[in-house]
């Protein structure tokens, strides 16, 4: 079944500088298509939806319907694959929609899972453990590493900067002489200079366009996050419990004890929500 085009307006707020922007002419309409048509991308950022929300949502959408258009791309094998918009997606299955208004973008596989990554990064109940994930995960593509790799690399860059607090000096990965030089300058005597690696370049400028942190703060405060004790990064991903007092519980050694006091947190963030 061809699409059927709509008026709607594609108003997503995803912007991603290094993929090719929506035209004009695509936002000016959308196209209905049916539901069952569109399937989701084997790499989903997004682990937990929060039900009750979810159920908000659904209700919105059987009173309104769909306002904001998903944003898919045809798959070579028929139909199309979700790029942004899965929490619409999922609650128009629940209310049982036969038809959604999308917007249609040739992406490939790159280009897709970052503007699903950008997506993720911009809700508004996204909690530190899943934004500190989806950001490794967004640098994972355009670095070409793997997520464990970014984590060491970012580290190392962060050793490095340390050095350069104390020496006043920092170098590439490449071999440098010993007289201190600084990218893109005239030569200048008796100054300490920069060179900024290509991986530098690349980490600054996601850091930037995402415009949340730093990624010397990254480094800092949100890496450290990914080390706590399994269960409590769970019931952080899943909103079980809050970030302070996530902090909080994981200093206790005893795991025992630990976990009777992240249950006991647990039910309390419960009954009061339910209160």
């Amino acid at each position: 079944m061809a699409p059927r085009k709509t008026q709607k307006p594609f108003n997503s707020q995803i912007t991603a500088p290094w993929v090719e922007p929506v035209t004009s002419e695509q936002t000016d309409s959308s196209s209905l298509i049916p539901l069952e048509q569109i399937h989701l991308p084997s790499e989903q950022p997004r682990r937990y939806f929060d039900e009750a929300a979810l159920q908000k949502l659904v209700a919105s959408i059987k009173q309104h319907g769909i306002l904001q258009p998903l944003l898919v791309r045809p798959l070579k094998s028929g139909g199309y694959e979700l790029v942004a918009g899965e929490r619409r997606y999922r609650a128009a299955k629940v209310a049982e929609l036969k038809e959604v208004p999308v917007v249609i973008r040739d992406l490939n596989d790159t280009d897709a899972l970052q503007v699903t990554l950008i997506e993720n990064l911009q809700r508004e109940d996204l909690n530190p453990v899943e934004e500190t994930e989806g950001i490794l995960q967004l640098l994972s593509v355009r670095l070409s590493l793997e997520v464990p790799d970014v984590s060491s690399l970012l580290y190392r860059l962060n050793n490095e900067a340390a050095g350069l607090v104390n020496h006043n000096v920092m170098v590439n990965s490449e071999a440098t002489p010993n007289h201190n030089v600084m990218a893109n300058s005239e030569e200048t005597p008796n100054h300490n200079v920069m060179v900024k690696s290509e991986e530098m370049t690349v980490i600054e400028f996601v850091f930037n366009s995402l415009a949340r942190m730093g990624w010397e703060s990254f480094v800092k405060n949100r890496l450290p996050l990914l080390k706590l004790p399994e269960e409590i990064l769970e019931a952080l991903r899943s909103g079980q419990i809050a970030y302070t007092k996530a902090q909080a519980i994981a200093r206790v050694k005893d795991e025992q004890a630990r976990q009777t006091l992240l249950e006991e947190a647990i039910t309390q963030k419960t009954f009061l929500e339910s209160d």
